[in-house]
């Protein structure tokens, strides 16, 4: 079910601007503004991702540095494979 919403005290320029570019993209005013509300409530907040990636993240004793170091020697062997054969 849909609702009605207003917006009050919308400066003129802004309008007039919000109106163009429904136009340029040939919708109505509405339905432009219907589509940009509509992304805007599907994306995350900064806080929101922040928590999920708080929930989803594993503690670990190895540090960022020690794991970029390993990956790194493990590309450097890889490397010196092939140029040996």
């Amino acid at each position: 079910m849909s609702s009605l919403l207003q917006i009050r005290e919308v400066p003129e320029d802004a309008r007039r601007a919000l109106n163009a570019r429904a136009a340029a993209r040939g919708e109505s005013l509405d339905r432009y503004l219907l589509r940009l509300g509509c992304q805007e409530a599907a994306r995350s907040t900064a806080d929101e991702v922040l928590e999920r990636v708080a929930r989803h993240t594993e503690r670990s004793d190895t540090s960022a540095a020690a794991v970029l170091d390993a990956a790194r020697g493990e590309r450097d062997e890889r490397l010196s494979e092939r140029t040996e054969t």
